[in-house]
């Protein structure tokens, strides 16, 4: 079934199930002594372990202690198995905590060769810190856990990490965790793996409630303060005293990030002299009135010389430091910040090397940028200082813009026939321009957090229209990957934003956007009210393409509960008004809808004429994705008419359209129709070769509910091969699982075929409660497919 809406383009239009993993079935494919095949447990092929680790800093140096204080701490007497799993580094913000974490991890991590994991909490950042959902969501991906299977509860997400972690050797990296709650589901549950979290608090809970050991950081001796001095200036500068060196280390607190940014100031300025620098830092001090460094506050004197070094960049660089400190995600690309400040792209790379080097900026990856939590807050110090407010919301609305122009061009390139709200101009910004769908794929992946927090801050900073329109963008993306919660948070905040200023235009593509969301993930009453709540705006305004999209998703919902009569009347309505306004992609697509209603009506020929009608029109415009899904449908029909020849010729070319676009969501889905071709024509040992394709394909996406119907296939099959014992076992695993997923017709038609299978065995007595408990499932539905299916329940009684 087509998913509704101005971003119709669902990529698998019978949607992608959310479910959970309990009882999934790893299917490994083999052929018996005898030439047949058949299926058996096992793990599936794993992908390459996660190394997320970030480089260590250049130049790191002394802290020999507590490198070794850890070592000790992870190795037992018998030197097999750590001694201690979960280790807490605490210490004052700039003493070196992340540095020390990473330097350890690295020399560490060849005892742990399933991988190490890594997170930013951005516990003590002036946004949102990491929730441990977030955090959760993004270790399963890197786990191999596809999007749709990881569900949404934060405790059944982290039953899913441990069980992901059980048994494996990997190190975990919390890095700038604020509390014990942000931390304590990022545990596993297995002493194979080892954490190590930072923090400036102690996080005693986690020591006494959890056998975590802490190593508390302190400020550097002064002769390795002294050290670090001379490793930063080597080469640049000569003649230095060591009182000298003392005396600028003493300014800098001994604070590692302090004494980097000092050391690079002198090391910049080789003609003058240290006394001067160390003159040149005590007067900045005086500018401070809570600068009180001699009485042991270190973050005073952090940002005394965040200020020494600040005030030495160029006019240019220094306005580029402070509005980045506007940015709305943890970090950035040069093209972000060109648009932030506004800076020609030609001067961009110059200003943020300068930066770099002066360390006040770090470079985390290829064209990726950002800047120390208290680096942040110093800039955002700055910008209120130097900024004028409407300055401040010029800058903001430039970088949101950015955001949502690329964005939109990124959706084009990836879904050439998807359909967004239309957009303002960009207003002199440059937004990215993709070539090819999969740069806009990979956009989207480095910048999927980014434009969570744009939408976030669009709303905070009330461009509400730039808000909803982001969340409208997204949504099309949203839908195809799965992403629930970005999607739903930039749906919510989206609404929210459009209800503010009373946009009803905006809050009816926001309630459209939530209805998909619901939708997608099976909260069925949810979607209802949603996209009833969309319908009555778009009437109220006369938006009568809004209305028919909002119809649609009404018959999708009708299709779902098999209220097929309701469904039928949904579409037809639908119907109606896009071919009066002449959208000929929509028309096709509400007509394979109503063809797909028609065909499990029972239905069949006037199923094949509508969705042969919806093939035309898809293959004039091109839209390969929405052919193949007709191709489907209309294969269905003429097999249960007889047409056989047909029926083949039509599933065999809908998968070879999957083939091509490489499309894994349409293969595994169209797979199985091409397994039950390949019965109806006498050649089930090719059924259960395509079979296991098709389910080992819904494994790796995900989908539970559709990896059990191939099951319940691979078993309708061995009963055709005369294997009716072996074809119980998947008989049985598909109805536990369309059971536990609330689908009482797809565990009907199970259950229907496990009684077929028993009853073949010669175990009449077990498929009798079996029948029964299918008939009574069916009792919940009136059309003529159920009613056809119950009479064949009672014959088999009989």
């Amino acid at each position: 079934m087509f998913q509704g809406g101005a971003a119709s383009d669902d990529p698998d239009p019978r949607h992608v199930n959310r479910t959970d993993l309990s009882g999934s079935a790893d299917l490994v494919q083999a052929r018996d002594v005898h030439g047949g095949v058949h299926f058996h447990g096992g793990d599936p092929a794993p992908g390459p372990p996660p190394r997320q680790l970030p480089g260590g800093v250049a130049g790191f140096l002394n802290r020999n202690r507590e490198l070794l204080a850890l070592d000790r701490l992870l190795t037992d007497a018998h030197q097999t198995a750590p001694a201690v799993t979960l280790f807490v580094v605490a210490g004052t913000a700039g003493v070196g905590k992340t540095s020390l974490a990473v330097r350890w991890a690295h020399r560490v991590k060849a005892r742990y060769p399933d991988g190490q994991l890594y997170v930013n909490l951005r516990g003590y950042d002036r946004g949102l810190p990491v929730d441990p959902a977030e955090a959760l969501d993004r270790f399963l991906r890197s786990l191999g856990v596809p999007p749709a299977a990881i569900p949404a509860d934060l405790d059944e997400r982290a039953a899913v990490y441990r069980s992901r972690l059980a048994d494996r050797r990997i190190l975990v990296v919390l890095d700038n965790a604020a509390s014990v709650g942000q931390v304590r589901p990022l545990l596993p549950g297995t002493d194979t793996c080892s954490v190590i979290v930072t923090s400036r608090s102690r996080l005693s809970a986690l020591v006494a409630r959890d056998g975590g050991q802490r190593l508390t950081l302190d400020i550097l001796p002064e002769h390795d303060a002294i050290e670090l001095l001379r490793t930063v200036m080597d080469g640049y500068r000569q003649g230095d005293s060591e009182e000298e060196l003392a005396e600028l280390a003493r300014l800098c607190a001994r604070l590692p990030l302090a004494l980097r940014i000092a050391g690079e100031r002198a090391a910049s300025r080789p003609f003058m002299t240290l006394h001067e620098l160390i003159q040149d830092l005590h007067d900045e001090s005086a500018l401070w009135d809570t600068l009180t460094a001699d009485d042991g506050d270190e973050s005073d004197a952090v940002r005394t010389v965040f200020a020494w070094s600040y005030r030495a960049l160029t006019e240019e660089a220094a306005r580029l430091f402070r509005l980045l400190g506007l940015h709305p995600g943890p970090d950035f690309s040069a093209a972000a910040a060109v648009a932030l400040s506004g800076t020609p792209a030609r001067r961009i790379r110059h200003l943020l090397d300068q930066l770099v080097g002066a360390h006040l900026l770090e470079h985390v990856g290829l064209d990726r940028y950002q800047l120390h939590d208290l680096l942040r807050a110093y800039a955002i110090d700055q910008v209120r200082q130097h900024e004028s407010d409407d300055e401040r919301q010029r800058a903001r609305l430039r970088v949101l813009r950015w955001y949502l122009h690329s964005a939109d061009a990124a959706v084009t390139a990836m879904l050439p026939f998807n359909q967004t709200v239309p957009l303002d101009p960009p207003g002199g910004i440059e937004a990215m321009a993709f070539s090819a769908s999969t740069t806009a794929a990979e956009w989207f992946e480095t910048e999927r957090h980014n434009l969570v927090a744009a939408t976030r801050l669009a709303s905070e900073c009330g461009a509400h229209q730039v808000a909803w329109h982001l969340a409208a963008v997204l949504r099309g993306v949203y839908m195809h990957q799965n992403a629930f919660d970005e999607w739903s948070t930039t749906a919510r905040i989206g609404l929210a934003s459009a209800r503010s200023v009373g946009d009803r235009r905006g809050e009816a593509e926001t309630l459209e956007s939530l209805g998909k969301a619901h939708f997608q993930a099976r909260q069925l009453d949810e979607a209802a009210e949603c996209h009833q709540a969309a319908l009555a705006i778009r009437r109220e305004i006369g938006d009568e393409f809004g209305t028919a999209v909002s119809i649609n998703a009404l018959g999708l919902l009708g299709l779902r509960h098999r209220r097929l009569t309701d469904s039928v009347r949904f579409f037809s309505e639908a119907l109606e008004i896009v071919t009066r306004l002449g959208n000929r992609r929509w028309r096709a697509l509400v007509l394979s809808n109503l063809g797909e209603t028609r065909y499990e009506m029972l239905r069949l020929p006037e199923a094949a004429e509508l969705l042969r009608e919806a093939l035309a029109e898809l293959r004039d415009l091109g839209d390969l994705g929405q052919e193949g899904n007709a191709l489907f449908f209309l294969s269905m029909a003429e097999r249960e008419m007889g047409d056989v020849a047909n029926a083949e010729a039509n599933i065999e070319t809908a998968v070879a359209i999957a083939e091509e676009a490489n499309n894994s969501l349409w293969l595994g889905h169209w797979l199985v129709e091409l397994a039950r071709v390949r019965r109806a024509i006498g050649d089930p040992a090719a059924a259960v070769d395509i079979l296991h394709r098709a389910a080992a394909l819904q494994r790796r996406i995900g989908d539970r509910s559709r990896e059990a119907t191939a099951l319940d296939a691979v078993g309708e099959a061995y009963q055709d091969l005369g294997r009716s014992a072996e074809a119980v076992d998947f008989h049985r695993q598909a109805a536990g699982v369309h059971r536990r997923l609330g689908d009482s017709w797809q565990t009907a038609v199970a259950l229907h075929n496990l009684a077929t299978a028993l009853a073949a065995t010669g175990r009449e007595a077990e498929a009798l409660p079996v029948r029964q408990e299918a008939f009574t499932l069916l009792s919940r539905f009136d059309d003529a497919r159920t009613a056809d299916f119950r009479e064949r329940i009672e014959r088999a009684v009989t």
